[in-house]
């Protein structure tokens, strides 16, 4: 399929992190673009501000009647329904459909590539290395999955010739790709619903790196089973963040890389994790041939991605953090960097499971994770796609856990727990709609400060 050829695009399930920023990209590249979701959100709005046309009623009606079937491209989610009436209409008659990952493939093999891979890290990963090529001048257009703060944006630049993606292992999506350089931050266990076995999980990576050829332009953690180049936190590596110390709220580090020593890097997300993240987005960018003192400036300028540790509130009395945290070693990389930063404070973790799978999956691990904080709020879990599985409940699960200062809060309770506790750290977490109690949390917090 030629892209070159397509003058509309249109959009099932519009709304979605990934889908939204593929809408943006088309849109930028001048084509026609209209679509569906089921309900308006943030993004549909940011969206239809752009001049895209969306509807949110499934109704063959209000497809466009000039996206006739030789000159549009019909892009789905997962998540829409076989029974949904629109995606039958383009079904019978013919249209190009694609799943979002099969388009990405597309744009990635007429470009260069980098693909940023990884049960965790993805997201922050390709927000700073899409904003390192974007500061720096590259013809770049990075598809990030999930708002970065300096552009209020899940969409990096409108460079036609260079694209950063997300290698997205769910539904092995990642096996579309054409990367060109990539990553593999971590590779542990998750999505067991679509793979089975943490085994077969390890193979589908192990298949995306056999993309890269040439073993120098892939880059992993040292703990992985893989041949590429090493990058490492204050250990010997090909890519070494070494010195880390905190300077006015910053890590300030150097890097060790194969021709060179960058000094007195400053950036300002908290935690060990994002200063693995950061080294790597460091390593690609540099074999890229970024110059130094623009991966420099980009690090120290680079505000994070949103419900990746964004404060909410940040005073003496209160501090309030969101996270999108849904696995327990994301949750264990949040309460690490909450104590790094807060030491001998009381912190209070609201948490949402995702996913009944998921959490019957890892259910003694997330016990674990929680019960390290001080005290600890569950939701229902939240089901996405899923439906019910018997026996696994937030209270079964909460059974689990080892700390007695913990109860279940349905989620219309949630501000009046928060308001209830003497925790001086509050953190919400998980990957559900969760994220739509924040701007509330924030507000009731706000008022009795």
């Amino acid at each position: 399929m030629n892209l070159n050829q397509i003058h509309n695009v249109y959009f099932i399930g519009i709304g979605g992190i990934g889908m939204s920023n593929l809408a943006r990209y088309f849109k930028n590249l001048g084509k026609q673009v209209s679509g569906y979701d089921k309900t308006p959100s943030v993004l549909t709005n940011e969206l239809m501000k752009s001049g895209i046309t969306i509807h949110f009623e499934d109704n063959i009606d209000l497809i466009p009647k000039d996206f006739y079937i030789e000159n549009t491209l019909v892009i789905i989610t997962p998540a829409v329904p076989i029974t949904h009436s629109e995606w039958n209409y383009f079904l019978e008659r013919d249209y190009e459909i694609k799943k979002r990952a099969e388009v990405l493939g597309l744009i990635t093999k007429d470009t260069f590539c980098f693909a940023v891979a990884g049960t965790h890290g993805k997201t922050t990963t390709s927000g700073i290395l899409g904003h390192i090529l974007h500061e720096s001048g590259a013809d770049v257009t990075a598809f990030i999955g999930g708002i970065v703060e300096n552009y209020n944006s899940n969409l990096i630049g409108s460079g036609k010739t260079v694209t950063v993606v997300e290698a997205d292992e769910f539904d092995r999506s990642f096996l579309h790709l054409h990367p060109n350089i990539a990553c593999i931050t971590s590779m542990d266990a998750d999505h067991l619903d679509i793979y089975g076995t943490s085994e077969a999980l390890q193979e589908s990576f192990i298949e995306f790196g056999s993309k890269i050829e040439d073993k120098s332009k892939l880059f992993i953690t040292k703990e992985l089973p893989l041949e590429g180049i090493i990058c490492a936190v204050n250990e010997e590596a090909v890519y070494k963040a070494f010195n880390v110390r905190i300077g006015n709220g910053s890590y300030v580090f150097d890097v060790q890389t194969p021709s060179e020593t960058m000094k007195d890097l400053h950036f300002g997300l908290p935690g060990k994790h994002n200063l693995m993240n950061a080294l790597m987005a460091i390593a690609m960018a540099n074999l890229f041939g970024t110059p130094t003192d623009a991966i420099a400036k980009a690090i120290a300028s680079f505000k994070g991605v949103k419900r990746r540790f964004s404060y909410q509130i940040k005073t003496d009395a209160k501090v309030y953090i969101d996270d999108y945290a849904h696995h327990p070693t994301e949750i264990n990389a949040v309460h690490q960097a909450v104590r790094e930063l807060y030491p001998n404070q009381k912190v209070l973790a609201v948490f949402q499971p995702h996913l009944f799978s998921r959490t019957r999956d890892f259910a003694d691990d997330f016990a674990k994770s929680l019960s390290a904080f001080d005290e600890v709020v569950l939701l229902d879990i939240y089901p996405a796609r899923e439906q019910p599985i018997e026996g696994i409940t937030s209270q079964w699960l909460m059974d689990k856990m080892t700390n007695n200062n913990k109860k279940i809060v349905a989620k219309n309770n949630v501000i009046s727990a928060i308001l209830e506790s003497t925790a001086t750290i509050i953190v919400t977490i998980g990957a559900g709609d969760i994220g739509e109690l924040v701007p509330s949390i924030k507000k009731a917090i706000n008022e009795t400060l």
